[in-house]
């Protein structure tokens, strides 16, 4: 029983961290090394350097910088994409190191799933924050953003506290993505070719002087 209640703890760990990776890296990290530093919660030795206290404090820093970009239309959207390149890699490391001291191919299992994890999340939201800022108004952005935090800390601490249950979320929001994510590719190819037909309206060309004469017209002969 202790060995399945282990190899439980070790995959919602795993699947939990490179899951709200792909939502908000930088408070996953602070919030798992906050829990490590306090002593609510022992780290995998692998993600032990996540609470050391400039770890802990960097990541914090940078979360604050997110939670107010995050609730920019527009900015919100390049800051994803430019995230693409550093949530996925650090979804793969964190499900790596969280898998613990085992066979290294595991390790490597482990982490192509993470970046297969952290990529899903990633793209729901960086797609859907596209979709929301076709809307003028902010208030969207900054609900769907809280959410996204509360989502990330209540995860998370259900990944660490209550395994079993992540685990049954987990598997209902990947059969969720499955649904999803195509539904979002459609609503982003529709604004971008909206924008695209946007910018390409051709404009007709200014009048030259031969097109217009001034002089009256000569009556034709009777």
């Amino acid at each position: 029983m202790d060995a399945y209640q282990q190899l439980i703890t070790t995959v919602a760990l795993t699947m939990g961290t490179a899951w709200a990776a792909g939502i908000n890296l930088y408070a996953t990290i602070a919030v798992l090394g906050f829990l490590g530093l306090s002593g609510n919660i022992v780290l995998p030795e692998q993600l032990l350097v996540l609470q050391d206290p400039m770890v802990v404090g960097a990541a914090a820093f940078m979360y604050m910088i997110e939670f107010f970009v995050d609730k920019t239309p527009g900015v919100d959207t390049a800051w994803d994409t430019v995230h693409s390149f550093i949530r996925i890699p650090a979804g793969v490391l964190l499900a790596a190191g969280a898998i613990g001291e085992v066979n290294p191919s595991m390790v490597i299992v482990a982490g192509v799933l993470g970046g297969g994890v952290a990529a899903t999340t990633h793209t729901i939201k960086a797609g859907t924050r596209v979709l929301i800022n076709t809307s003028p108004e902010p208030f969207t952005n900054w609900t769907a953003s809280v959410l996204e935090d509360i989502t990330v800390v209540a995860g998370l601490w259900a990944a660490l506290h209550y395994p079993l249950a992540f685990l049954i979320f987990f598997v209902a929001f990947l059969l969720a993505a499955v649904w999803i994510l195509p539904k979002i590719w459609t609503g982003i190819k529709t604004v971008f070719h909206g924008l695209l037909a946007f910018f390409s309206r051709k404009t007709p060309p200014p009048p030259t002087p031969g097109d217009h004469k001034t002089g009256p017209k000569e009556l034709p002969l009777s």
